[in-house]
């Protein structure tokens, strides 16, 4: 079926952070209404019972080769990875996590942190060599998982201990190449401005060190100069430790369970309190035309 690129655009930011906030706040969303006509998703609405069922047509849309977006990557990540090989309640993820002036697209904590940088049909390469140099710093093992035509410059261009993953038209997540994993060159200081103030605490108390008493404007100077000193694996390992209990899913298993598959990846990434996810997860089974009229 052919597609324009703004109808392409709209299925795409269905899944958005704003869509979903407004069906968890207000049980309703307009703009939800308006990109699904954007997208054409209205000329299937007899075929489309619920909001739902609408949420998985416009995921089948984008998920054709040649069409995938990052959130089709991040989706196969989360089902593949996340909840294929670990569960909410031993790992952790998450998303847009900022390193120095870099966001990594995902992480994944469990025993290590694991960051997956994205590289889909719609992307370039041309800011990857120093996304990977930044990710180095703070996580053990590196990802990229890529577009096929992106693969074999990637293998040629990046250290060997990145890991290299592609995406198959199933959305399996294959392996190319594995990580190799580096506590050892985590730095100390670009952890650190990745961290929360309180987590920072939280990571000397787990490592046995005594918590600085500072001034709030002196207070991540003073960490900054503890962090540097410490082990860089035994920092990482904390870190680790500290991030999934701060970052926690394990409370979200209800909403996942509640929610269309097409969604999972969407709702584990945004913020949202007890009573929110009721609200969406009932929002979504409401009739599709009946969305349809919604400003």
């Amino acid at each position: 079926m052919h597609l324009s690129n703004a109808q392409l655009v709209a299925c795409s930011r269905l899944f958005s952070a704003g869509v979903l906030r407004e069906f968890a706040s207000l049980g309703r969303s307009p703009l939800f209404s308006r990109l699904a006509r954007e997208a054409g998703l209205h000329q299937s609405r007899t075929e489309l019972p619920t909001i739902a069922s609408a949420f998985d047509a416009a995921f089948d849309v984008l998920k054709t080769v040649n069409r995938r977006d990052e959130y089709i990557y991040k989706a196969a990540l989360t089902q593949r990875v996340l909840l294929g090989r670990h569960s909410l309640r031993t790992a952790s993820m998450l998303s847009e996590f900022r390193i120095g002036s870099c966001k990594a697209d995902l992480v994944i904590l469990n025993g290590t942190a694991t960051v997956y940088e994205i590289k889909s049909e719609r992307d370039s390469l041309s800011r990857l060599s120093n996304q990977l140099g930044m990710y180095r710093k703070v996580f053990a093992k590196v990802y990229v998982i890529a577009a096929e035509r992106f693969v074999e410059e990637i293998l040629r261009e990046s250290d060997s201990h990145v890991g290299v993953l592609k995406l198959s038209p199933r959305l399996q997540v294959q392996t190319v190449r594995e990580a190799i994993c580096g506590a050892d060159d985590i730095c100390g200081a670009t952890l650190l401005d990745s961290l929360r103030t309180a987590e920072a605490i939280d990571v000397l108390e787990r490592l046995g060190q005594p918590v600085p008493v500072a001034p709030n404007t002196l207070l991540r100077a003073v960490l900054r100069k503890i962090f540097v000193q410490l082990d860089p694996s035994e920092l990482h390992g904390a870190a680790v430790q500290v991030l999934k209990a701060h970052r926690s899913l394990s409370g979200l298993q209800d909403l996942v369970t509640a929610l269309p598959s097409s969604l999972t990846a969407a709702a584990l990434t945004i913020p949202l309190a007890a009573r929110e996810r009721e609200t969406l997860a009932a929002a979504v089974d409401a009739p599709f035309e009946n969305a349809l009229a919604w400003s």
